[in-house]
């Protein structure tokens, strides 16, 4: 069931929660929203996990974004959505721009983030790569048409394979994708938090467990990144999922939720050896 919770300042953000189990936050891209996380990937999750999956500022029902912001910015919002929710920490699973928010709040509230996981995304700075296809994308949606818009972001977000293998792939994606109002202003918002995102000189601080999953088809953000990233996290496990495009939990969901549960039961473990408790 759609609700609303606050973010940073009493903004309302739009979410849905399901499942029972371990916390597990879920952080999506640009331009995207809490159905695109898809039935495919939460039907695995739930039994072992307790799912919240937010929308972004300015996203669905939500309050309006009319200033710019940051990834920083963001992850504040995130830090209020667990405090909104009543939990304590919880595993945190960003994917593209949701990936940048993650890394920006294992960094300002490590105690917030109990295992992190961060897909298909990048560390920024002079050494990321963004590619002319996520450019291309932003100029499609600035058109303001949405079959443009949204044919165009399917080229770019799935892997060429998948897309030829998967009859009515494009009809679900529009329809998923066009579910849920996200402005173009606030896209374009996003889209310079994208650009200035830039944590490489301190990553070499997060103490999480931590995942780093990405397809190796991606064609927006290139899997230099997702190596880069496993490089800079200490003890960072790197999950490349081979021929998978953009949206790598679409093309194996089954894997990416193994994954997920794999990751928080090494939180557990952790915990356990430590005699944390959460």
């Amino acid at each position: 069931m759609l609700d609303y919770l606050t973010g940073t300042g009493g903004r309302r953000l739009d979410y849905v929660r399901r499942g029972r189990g371990a916390p597990l936050l879920l952080i999506q891209g640009m331009g995207a929203h809490h159905a695109m996380w898809g039935e495919e990937l939460l039907s695995l999750l739930e039994p072992e996990f307790d799912i919240v999956a937010y929308d972004h500022r300015g996203v669905g029902r939500g309050d309006r974004a009319d200033e710019a912001f940051s990834t920083a910015d963001l992850a504040e919002d995130a830090a209020a959505v667990i405090a909104s929710v009543g939990w304590s920490d919880a595993l945190v699973f960003g994917i593209s721009l949701g990936g940048m928010v993650a890394q920006e709040l294992v960094l300002r509230h490590p105690e917030l983030v109990r295992a992190l996981a961060i897909g298909c995304t990048w560390a920024g700075g002079p050494d990321g790569v963004m590619s002319e296809t996520s450019r291309r994308m932003v100029e499609a949606f600035a058109t303001r048409d949405p079959d443009h818009a949204t044919k165009t972001s399917f080229e770019a977000n799935f892997s060429r394979r998948f897309a030829a293998e998967t009859p009515g792939l494009l009809e679900t994606y529009q329809s998923r994708a066009l579910s849920v109002k996200v402005p173009v202003p606030v896209i374009q918002m996003q889209w310079q938090a994208a650009l200035a995102h830039d944590t490489g000189d301190r990553l070499g601080t997060v103490t999480r467990p931590t995942t780093v999953l990405h397809g190796t088809a991606d064609a927006g953000i290139p899997v230099v990144n997702g190596h880069r990233l496993a490089g800079l996290i200490p003890g960072a496990q790197l999950e490349l999922f081979d021929g998978a495009g953009h949206l790598f939990w679409w093309e194996d969901p089954a894997r990416a939720a193994a994954a997920l549960t794999q990751l928080e039961r090494r939180a557990a473990d952790r915990n356990d050896a430590r005699g944390w408790t959460t």
